[in-house]
């Protein structure tokens, strides 16, 4: 029996990355990918390599996934961000794993990340960087959770390990590009707590944030890395404390009266 692979990229305004992306997805039996809310050139780029676009408004990523997941026709999904780069020779394990498959259901895929040219292996964290992702996954057996920035995942079946080959992730410009994403993620983050009442208390946070910290940099090997190591362990450690502070400052906001409260009277915050 032939498995067809199918590749999917989810995009908003990504006209400078995205060609580079999608002429390297060419390998797999088609390219379906979700143009959420773009109003730059990305329409016209996916035009040129994709079988199939989808295209709305999609504020939440659970749902933005899942709609290009619908329009996937293969056996197997093969998800690629458009900030990502996928070398031949992951591209061949990638196409021989799906072909070859008989009891797992998803795939671990490393990632090499570079913050401009430079690749830093080292110090990543969960919350404002990875270095594994589960990408490579039979047709509905990755399902999202509802959260506004990195939403929980649930995966249905057997796991199958562990890929060789690095996917390529510009995950950032520069410092400044990093800075203005942990703006956006914080305030995401915040929104996230306060929806599901868990925004515990300032103190946890800021034990939370140093503890990151210590995990990024220490526990992960971001020492390593020198400079961009402690800059990458700083970034995750703040990524906990000022989503917390930003949804005290969000209560705040609604109920004036409560101010900022250091004593966790509204749940433990998430980890």
């Amino acid at each position: 029996m032939t498995i067809k692979l199918s590749a999917l990229v989810c995009a908003h305004n990504e006209e400078q990355k995205l060609a580079a992306c999608l002429q390297r997805l060419r390998f797999a039996d088609e390219l379906v990918v979700v143009l959420d809310r773009c109003t730059d050139g990305s329409a016209e780029i996916a035009r040129l390599y994709a079988d199939r676009i989808v295209t709305g408004a999609f504020p939440l990523e659970g749902p933005r996934r899942a709609a290009g997941v619908e329009a996937c026709s293969g056996d197997w999904i093969f998800e690629v961000d458009a900030d990502e780069i996928v070398s031949e020779a992951l591209a061949e394990e990638v196409r021989h794993t799906a072909r070859s498959a008989i009891a797992p259901s998803h795939f671990l895929i490393p990632v090499d990340n570079y913050v401009g040219g430079r690749l830093v292996r080292h110090g990543w964290g969960g919350s404002f960087g990875t270095s594994a992702v589960t990408r490579l996954y039979r047709r509905g057996c990755k399902h999202w959770k509802s959260q506004r920035v990195h939403p929980g995942v649930i995966l249905d079946g057997a796991a199958g390990g562990r890929l060789s080959t690095p996917l390529i992730h510009h995950v950032d410009d520069d410092i400044s590009d990093m800075i203005r994403r942990l703006d956006r993620y914080t305030d995401l983050r915040a929104r996230d707590l306060v929806d599901e009442n868990r925004v515990g208390s300032l103190g946890a946070a800021a034990f939370r944030g140093l503890r990151r910290f210590w995990k990024c940099y220490v526990r992960r090997k971001g020492y390593r890395e020198g400079g961009w190591g402690v800059l990458i362990a700083v970034m995750a450690g703040l990524f906990a404390f000022l989503s917390v502070l930003r949804a005290h400052l969000i209560l705040a906001e609604t109920a004036p009266a409560a101010g900022l409260d250091l004593h966790d009277a509204s749940g433990a915050a998430a980890e």
